[in-house]
């Protein structure tokens, strides 16, 4: 099994909900970025690596 890359705490601070500009949760486990502002948007993670457009995000 491969193995997972984490994403950089620092980088985890600097970034927001491209939708509403919420605050985000990294869920390293799920390799999700959470949004737990208003949209609540799912983000993905590959190879450590936040892919944050809303068009690649889960909508609740």
């Amino acid at each position: 099994m491969a193995n997972k890359q984490k994403v950089d705490d620092q980088l985890i601070q600097l970034l927001i909900c491209p939708n509403c500009r919420g605050e985000i949760e990294y869920r390293e486990q799920e390799d999700l970025i959470v949004c737990v502002g208003e949209c609540k948007y799912e983000y993905p993670v590959v190879d450590g690596i936040p892919h944050m457009l809303i068009e690649e995000a889960k909508k609740p």
